[in-house]
């Protein structure tokens, strides 16, 4: 079958690679792709939110079946864009409907579903820019840190944790008042800290039924040992130690099957992923949000250790039987470190060429923000690359991935060095 898969990060080469294993693909197109998915499959340049584009891209290639790897053009509204129009809505569309979507594209919306069905989540208010000084007072009843949540889809920058009190309010006031992040943050979401450590936990569900992947962990900020700015992900591991049978457990009871239910009950359209950020507090998991897609980095080290075939998974999931697959997991440890450009999460230069590709040995090179210009492979993003490696322990896994990251070179392009290592103490 020919599959339309959109987006353009190392989670779309990540599940393009895993994709094309499966006999039952026989034609893959990335929409736009980058200069990984233009060597293994054909790239599109659409705009995954063009839906017109998209449109005509599916009826010219006949395509089958469209998987969405971010969360843009599902908060937009793509799947319901096919269920509506006459000549797409027989076609397959893994991911949410637009109101499954607002899991992620409103914390607000995510924070009601949750106390509406006794989800274990962190207590919260919500503010505007008319109820700012409110918003400050309430800050004055929290006990620092002070957490910060652009209410719209931030691209994973829109969480702030502040221990100043002062500090606090006036960011408060920078997010609402004056758009820090833009119409993402016209309402804000304040939060208790929840002191504990995080982790993902990443589901597949037709909306009726679910199947849990592997966990994993990532390292958000740009500095090691969880130091300066938040980023899009600079690594991730799976699985997760912490993450044993009876926190599982506690997890699946407590907070995927009341999020599988819920979704059921209010006849939300849910077929594809739901990725719950979690934190664990004192053995108790807690949910700190709802993603609707992968998570990236985490799906360099989740998807590889999924040893079904990925394709009859999504299959099951469009026809509602998932409850009769069985996901069977790589025991192996996957370490995935990421390359970034200089500057990022900031200012950054784009257009350097990357050498070394040819000389990575036995690890998995995912490209992300990267494009292929006059034979060479240039930079085009923050997050350029992300290595990623299988080994019996996460100094294994993490060590093959250094030892590759070494052979790898652009101008200015800087990474993390202690992914994993707070998992060893």
């Amino acid at each position: 079958m020919t599959i339309l898969l959109l987006g353009s990060g190392g989670r779309e080469h990540a599940l393009a690679w895993k994709m094309l294993q499966s006999p039952l693909c026989t034609q893959l197109l990335v929409a736009p792709g980058n200069a990984g998915t233009a060597q293994i499959a054909n790239n599109l340049s659409i705009n995954p939110t063009d839906f017109a584009a998209v449109k005509k891209a599916v009826l010219d290639h006949q395509v089958q079946m469209v998987v969405v790897g971010p969360e843009d053009p599902l908060v937009a509204g793509i799947v319901n864009f096919f269920e509506e129009d006459a000549q797409l809505k027989h076609i397959p569309v893994i991911g949410p409907s637009a109101l499954g979507a607002q899991l992620e594209g409103s914390k607000e919306f995510a924070k009601e579903f949750m106390v509406r069905h006794q989800i274990p989540t962190a207590a919260y208010q919500s503010f505007h820019a008319d109820t700012v000084e409110q918003g400050c007072q309430f800050l004055e009843t929290l006990t620092p840190p002070y957490v910060l949540k652009a209410d719209g889809l931030a691209a994973g920058k829109g969480v702030l944790i502040v221990h100043d009190l002062v500090q606090a309010q006036n960011e408060l006031r920078q997010m609402l008042v004056h758009a820090k992040f833009g119409p993402a943050s016209a309402k804000v979401v304040i939060e208790e800290f929840l002191d504990g450590i995080e982790l993902s936990c990443f589901v597949l569900t037709d909306g009726k039924n679910y199947q849990l992947l592997p966990t994993a962990k990532d390292y958000k900020r740009i500095g090691e040992a969880d130091t300066g700015l938040n980023t899009g992900g600079m690594g991730a591991i799976s699985p997760v130690p912490f993450a044993d049978a009876a926190f599982m457990q506690k997890v699946e009871q407590q907070i995927v099957i009341p999020t599988v239910n819920g979704l059921f009950a209010e006849k939300i359209n849910y077929k594809g992923f739901i990725f719950i950020g979690l934190i664990n507090v004192g053995g108790n998991p807690k949910v700190i949000e709802y993603n609707v897609r992968m998570g990236d980095p985490e799906t360099e080290v989740v998807i590889p250790r999924i040893e079904n075939d990925l394709i009859e998974i999504f299959l099951a999931t469009a026809r509602q039987k998932l409850h009769e697959v069985q996901i069977k997991t790589n025991p192996k440890t996957a370490a995935t470190v990421v390359v970034v450009s200089g500057g990022y999460p900031e200012d950054y230069q784009k257009g350097k060429v990357i050498t070394g590709l040819e000389k990575v040995e036995d690890s998995l090179v995912f490209h992300a923000g990267t494009q292929e210009q006059n034979g060479q492979i240039l930079s085009s993003g923050g997050r350029v690359l992300a290595v990623t490696s299988f080994g019996d322990s996460i100094q294994e896994a993490t060590k093959k991935s250094y030892q590759n990251i070494a052979k790898l070179h652009f101008d200015t392009m800087y990474f993390r060095k202690d992914i994993g290592r707070d998992l060893l103490l």
